[in-house]
């Protein structure tokens, strides 16, 4: 151990660490924010500036609080010279409004998705979700807690006082260059930040104090525990409160996840320890561990990180005196919420998604540990949408990894139940409400869901590997959710009663019905769900229609069909 640790204090030394007092993020706690997504300078090394992304500041973002019910306005204003999103992460919200690529926020435009506040009291997050650029956008410094409460949460006894006994962590490792400036696509991830702070010290009371943990990291997992072997208590999973505190002394978290846990340092006044990663105790194959894949399915690179496969600190805390307002919590609440997983019977859709590498067509066989890595065989286009599912389905969805390394895989929309990790029941840490779930190499999870209360035609939601350079090489697929009572009749090219030309266009799209139908309108809309374009006065017994586009800006739009048979909708592109 004591070879770690100066293994370690060897690295911060050379990059020149001096201990940081935390810094607590601010918190919006209106139902109408303005967010101003902005660059700036930090200096994290020897005073000199790195550039780097935030919202209303240098770098992260404010919290935001909402609660249960709320009914939230969200202005987002893109002061990045490039466009970007931003992305609700575990919020259920309609396809419109949760921030995926297809919601695209232009250099200096803004965006103000609106939606009632859905989920139970929780930790969440928010951060861009732009195509290929994800990881940039991250890493360079765009990531926020987004903490909702309900009134099942008032009636527990567990801290609430953000910033004095309820403690956000949002934890990141991240590469530096020569410059002094945020990389991506390198392994050497040797910076561990929390609130962008780096090498941070917390001062925290004598009693019970809450841990908001958020891994926000592009590809490290960690393996928290404490320096001093002291047990904590997991409250919550992705989606909110599990019913019982479990007691551990480790927690394994990859990218993406948040767990609340409670640690009692009643006793603990005047003594001071670390919160750790013990990543030389996490399975072969997770990055962070030891090692990803074998000889010659390895990732470059990776074994020269100085902190791959070894125990770290991630956060030096000092307990000081009790708090006199709050009123201390001294006592670990004995049930939290009740939980009601779904029921198996209940599913009548089975899913297969498998991890896997895609050929190059150059004659090479792929790397299993490196990738490029897909999902059922194929990578993301934008233009696609890989699967379609009813309005109020519930679906049994298995993850089946035949790759050298973990994923973490998300899904947007929906919070889920595992049911199953490679056939055996789940560890008590992984029950509870998901929306991130680590799937092991050449392993497989299974696990519940129902797609309820948005159905939206056109607008995909997202899935996909959160190791966000896996994201951004492809690693994600779309799906719709789509209202039977209005369901469209088909979204590829063999198009049931429309028949569209010329296409590609520069000016105009010719309409002609191949059947007799009650047209009630015809609508251009754009990939953000926008219409652009629509014809309402519809003239009985007309069967062709020409619609000027000259006005558009160059891309792909759908053409929109709506009659008596039903919805008809089909790509167009404008050149």
């Amino acid at each position: 151990m004591k070879k770690i640790f100066c293994l370690v204090s060897l690295i911060f030394s050379l990059q020149g660490f001096t201990q940081n007092e935390l810094q607590i993020p601010p918190t919006v706690t209106t139902s109408t924010v303005d967010l101003n997504i902005q660059t700036g300078n930090v200096n994290f090394y020897n005073n000199i500036p790195t550039p780097t992304f935030g919202i209303n500041g240098p770098i992260l973002a404010p919290t935001i609080v909402a609660h249960k019910g709320d009914n939230m306005l969200i202005n987002v204003t893109n002061g990045l010279p490039v466009t970007t999103t931003i992305h609700w992460h575990g919020l259920h919200v309609s396809s419109m409004n949760d921030g995926g690529p297809h919601q695209k926020i232009l250099a200096g435009a803004i965006w103000s998705p609106a939606f009632e506040v859905l989920n139970n009291a929780g930790t969440f997050w928010y951060h861009p979700h732009g195509e290929g650029k994800t990881d940039l956008h991250v890493s360079r410094g765009i990531a926020g807690m987004f903490i909702i409460h309900d009134a099942v949460e008032a009636t527990l006894n567990v801290p609430l006082t953000y910033g004095v006994d309820d403690i956000p962590l949002v934890v990141q490792s991240k590469a530096f260059d020569q410059f002094q400036h945020i990389a991506i696509s390198t392994e050497m991830d040797t910076s561990i930040m929390v609130n962008g702070t780096i090498d941070p010290f917390l001062n925290a009371p004598s009693q019970v104090v809450r841990f908001r943990l958020l891994n926000g990291s592009s590809m490290r997992a960690y393996n928290f525990g404490f320096s001093n072997g002291m047990s904590f208590y997991q409250i919550t999973t992705d989606g909110g409160y599990i019913a019982t505190p479990i007691q551990l002394t480790r927690l394994l978290m990859a990218p993406g996840e948040r767990v609340d846990i409670l640690v009692d340092l009643t006793t603990f006044t005047g003594q001071s320890f670390d919160l750790m990663s013990y990543a030389s105790e996490m399975p072969l194959g997770i990055y962070g561990s030891t090692m990803v894949g074998t000889a010659p399915d390895t990732i470059p690179g990776y074994s020269l990180n100085p902190l791959n496969g070894i125990d770290f600190p991630i956060l030096h805390v000092n307990v000081g005196a009790q708090t006199t307002t709050p009123v201390p919590i001294t006592t670990i609440p004995s049930q939290l919420v009740p939980y009601v997983p779904y029921n198996a019977q209940d599913a009548t859709v089975n899913r297969l998604l498998v991890f896997d590498t895609i050929t190059t067509g150059l004659g090479m066989e792929p790397n299993l540990a490196e990738g490029q890595f897909g999902i059922n065989g194929t990578v993301f286009n934008m233009d696609s949408i890989n699967i379609r599912i009813p309005l109020n389905s519930t679906e049994i969805w298995t993850l089946q990894n035949k790759t050298h390394v973990a994923h973490p895989f998300h899904i947007h929309d929906i919070q889920f139940n595992v049911i199953e990790k490679n056939g055996t029941i789940p560890s008590a840490s992984e029950t509870g409400w998901k929306d991130v779930i680590l799937v092991m190499p050449h392993d497989s999870v299974k696990f519940i869901t129902k797609f309820t209360d948005f159905a939206d035609d056109v607008t995909p939601y997202m899935y996909h590997c959160h190791l966000l350079h896996h994201e951004d090489d492809g690693m994600m697929g779309s799906f719709i959710v789509f209202d039977s009572t209005n369901s469209i009749l088909d979204l590829g090219n063999e198009n049931n009663f429309v028949k569209v030309f010329p296409n590609p266009t520069n000016d105009a799209v010719n309409i002609v019905l191949k059947i007799d139908l009650k047209i009630d309108a015809i609508q251009v809309v754009n990939m953000n769900g926008k219409v652009e374009k629509m014809i309402s006065d519809i003239e009985m017994n007309q069967t062709t229609y020409s619609m000027d586009i000259r006005s558009l800006k160059e891309g792909i739009y759908l053409l929109k069909v709506i009659s008596d048979k039903g919805v008809e909708i089909i790509k167009v592109q404008k050149i």
